[in-house]
């Protein structure tokens, strides 16, 4: 089994679909992306689209949630035509020592449960998904897509806060969208007025709560290092650098 990460998708998959291609994957390997995957837009035909699409590539997808995407808990079944059902369409089942929303037709297309803790090849992974949209107004305004429970709420962040108890503070990698806010003035973007860091403050409360060896984000469409941080956009990398030798023969 071999393990990949990369950032935001955004409903177009082109980066992955090449890099399976170029590395031969199989179900058996795992690709996480960190936070708005795209999949979950829509709950009708162009969504089913995708997922009959991503199903085809040959590796496992691991999803974290982001602000651009619908909750699993929400997403309602569609049939052939795209037109909803009335019955959920995910469901939970054990996955690497956490639990992942799973739709049975799907099932190469997984999504994390925030504040989960996943044993990935011999890793302990605590997953915090979403963030807030700092173009909320814009999306508003244009009748895009927005979803009032992109940030974690309350009952979330009491999960992540007990599953770091029950570590002793420590895990060997988190898997989020968005970063500790004490991160974001290294990144030297462009400022959003009215932007809600709230989640960004909490994980600064997280991080100093935790011992670890790696922290990997996405939602701001850099790729970036800051010490154990990682944001990621468009590279596709060996998760925690493992199999790394096998890239480098490529």
């Amino acid at each position: 089994m071999m393990i990949y990460i990369t950032g935001d998708c955004h409903g177009e998959f082109g980066k992955i679909q090449r890099f399976c291609m170029e590395m031969g994957t199989t179900r058996e390997d795992i690709m996480i992306i960190l936070g708005d995957a795209g999949i979950n837009m829509s709950n009708g035909l162009r969504d089913l689209r995708k997922k009959q699409m991503l199903s085809q590539i040959p590796v496992t997808l691991f999803c974290i949630h982001g602000n651009h995407e619908m909750r699993p808990t929400r997403v309602m079944q569609v049939d052939e035509w795209g037109g909803r059902i009335n019955r959920k369409a995910y469901s939970l089942k054990d996955w690497h020592g956490g639990r992942v929303y799973v739709e049975s037709a799907f099932p190469s297309i997984l999504f994390a449960r925030d504040g989960e803790v996943y044993d990935l090849d011999g890793t302990e992974n605590l997953v915090i998904g979403g963030a807030y949209s700092p173009d909320k107004p814009m999306r508003l305004a244009r009748g895009w897509p927005w979803f009032t429970d992109e940030q974690p709420d309350v009952r979330i962040r009491k999960r992540v806060e007990k599953a770091i108890e029950e570590r002793r503070g420590k895990v060997d990698a988190l898997l989020t969208h968005t970063i500790p806010a004490r991160y974001i003035p290294y990144l030297h973007l462009r400022s959003w007025p009215g932007v809600d860091q709230s989640t960004e403050h909490w994980l600064d409360l997280v991080e100093d709560s935790l011992q670890y060896k790696k922290w990997y984000a996405g939602h701001f469409h850099v790729d970036v290092t800051i010490g154990k941080l990682e944001i990621m956009m468009n590279h596709v990398e060996p998760f925690m650098g493992g199999n790394r030798q096998r890239l480098e023969e490529l």
